[in-house]
């Protein structure tokens, strides 16, 4: 084993989630690929004390419900795996990378319907358990990010072994700064200008606690207050199904228009998961300086330094958000090459950088 996995093994454990003793720790291990931090995630728990459980979950299964299951099967909500979320005071969910072409065979209702009932997982882990997520690097992520498995292997344990105890109370006080603000904008290009309240909201920070790698400040809008439109020129992964060139555009709080260059039939069926689906429940700035390489993958790129990222769906109440959905659905978008965000009419990112 490479020693780096127990390095971020005790990171989880210790800082992340600080396991105790006699707590009931539930570590899903998303793939063969995973094997190597859930040994050492569930070592590290044993030494503290706890009482790990692992349960083993892939996209390959996924997809064989998808593939042969019935429209009951397909929207049917695990039942152990729900029932897990009340047994566990702590949750890892490691994961692997997959193909992002997994699921092109898989017609949209299908793979919306189990999506829902994933999310309605998510939202029983986000509400009754101490969490923490990590997407571990392997060929299919390389592939995905176009770059071969060692460079995207020293990216994430730079990421995760970064000093996120050093690196927490700086951003606190960034976020401490934004304190009080009332109007974000967002400009790039001839199809991005955006504009939400945040009169109200707290800004809060993302410092390792819940994801592995992290680093994120971040809020939820004002629903109400939402006008202008947003061009996604990243690709983006909903449920393994790539959408690419989402156009998204709002008045008045109101979804008026939604467009994709591809899967728009599946985009569109997730807008109309719930009455919240098409709504803004975070918007949020990247932070961590080690993230530099698109993945198309959200639990690393929502990260990166420079971007920005709006969630469809379900707001952070500790914010003061009040949107509520099934889904929180993370979209970025990359601000390094051109645009900027300004606050209450002042820059605050822009050449790719927090200029608090």
């Amino acid at each position: 084993m490479d020693p780096r996995w127990r390095q971020v093994a005790d990171v989880l454990v210790r800082y992340s989630t600080a396991v105790q003793p006699g707590e009931r720790v539930m570590i899903a291990m998303g793939g063969l690929e995973t094997y190597d931090l859930t040994q050492a995630v569930y070592e590290s728990c044993i030494k503290a004390g706890a009482y790990p459980q692992v349960q083993f979950l892939s996209e390959a299964l996924r997809h064989a419900l998808l593939k042969h299951g019935n429209a009951d099967q397909q929207g049917w909500l695990p039942e152990i795996e729900a029932y897990g979320m009340d047994w566990a005071d702590v949750y890892f969910g490691l994961r692997g990378g997959f193909p992002l072409d997994l699921f092109d065979d898989i017609p949209a209702p299908a793979l919306a319907a189990n999506q829902a009932a994933q999310g309605a997982i998510s939202t029983l882990r986000w509400r009754k358990t101490r969490w923490c997520l990590v997407r571990l690097p392997n060929a299919a992520l390389a592939q995905n990010a176009a770059v071969d498995l060692p460079t995207l292997q020293e990216m994430f344990f730079a990421a995760c072994l970064m000093d996120y105890e050093s690196a927490s109370p700086k951003w606190h006080r960034q976020a401490q700064r934004l304190g009080g603000a009332e109007r974000v904008r967002i400009i790039a290009g001839a199809e991005t200008d955006l504009e939400f309240s945040v009169a109200g909201r707290q800004w809060l920070v993302f410092d390792g606690k819940i994801n592995l790698p992290d680093g994120e400040i971040y809020t939820a809008p004002v629903n109400d207050s939402l006008n202008g439109r947003i061009h996604f020129d990243l690709p983006a992964v909903f449920g393994g199904k790539l959408i690419r060139d989402i156009r998204l555009e709002w008045r008045d709080g109101d979804l008026i228009q939604a467009s994709a260059a591809t899967n728009q039939d599946y985009l569109r069926r997730i807008l109309k998961t719930d009455a919240g689906a098409s709504r803004l429940g975070e918007f949020a700035f990247g932070m961590n300086p080690h993230l530099n390489l698109y993945c198309m993958d959200i639990l690393y790129d929502e990260k990166i330094g420079g971007t920005v990222h709006l969630a469809l769906g379900r707001a952070y109440p500790e914010c003061g958000g009040l949107n509520q959905s099934s889904i929180h659905w993370d979209l970025v978008k990359d601000l390094r090459p051109e645009g900027a965000v300004y606050i209450d009419g002042a820059p605050v990112l822009g050449e790719g950088r927090l200029l608090i």
